[in-house]
């Protein structure tokens, strides 16, 4: 296995995250997914700039989104919910079509961290990534294991400054050279 490490000469740079719970059923108080998000998040040192939750509906999921990447202030959008199978399951599909870059190592590394605690059942999932602008999106799966299984397997580490050998955060100032 490979041993990641931390660039102890670095200073922690807290990021600006946006949480978008996606769901028909739940509410800010009972969406436990987004919840622990924020307070994952938050104990890493970053800042959760807001939390909120969305219907299933693609042009509702496509506006929430597009929202926080306009805004200067959100360096990252995390989604939980709507990336299973059912009817209702609308999240890729809506935010898909807005990446620049696709993160096709994200979906890969969730699965491959996902089948070890949840073993084969972690195929029903369609967590996705990618940029759009310079905003990284992460589309998460809606129950608080898969949530804890992206927070705690990619994501501290990959939007921790010190992580190497290498990280997101030191890729963000250029993220919008051509």
């Amino acid at each position: 296995m490979f041993k990641t490490e931390r660039f102890e000469d670095r200073a922690f740079k807290p990021l600006s995250i946006a949480v978008i719970a996606v769901s028909d059923t739940r509410t800010l108080e009972t969406d436990t997914g987004g919840a622990l998000l924020k307070s994952l998040l938050e104990a890493d040192g970053h800042t959760c700039f807001e939390r909120q939750v969305v219907r299933d509906d693609i042009q509702l999921i496509r506006a929430a989104v597009q929202s926080y990447v306009a805004n200067p202030k959100v360096d990252v959008i995390l989604t939980t919910g709507g990336t299973g199978f059912s009817g209702r399951d609308v999240t890729p599909e809506a935010v898909e079509p807005l990446f620049d870059k696709r993160m096709e190592g994200f979906s890969v590394l969730f699965h491959q961290y996902s089948s070890s605690t949840v073993g084969t059942s972690s195929i029903q999932s369609r967590a996705t990534a990618g940029l759009i602008g310079t905003t990284f999106v992460f589309c998460l799966p809606g129950s608080r294991g898969a949530c804890r299984d992206a927070w705690e397997g990619i994501l501290t580490q990959q939007l921790d400054y010190r992580h190497k050998p290498c990280n997101f955060v030191e890729l963000m100032p250029r993220l919008d050279e051509r």
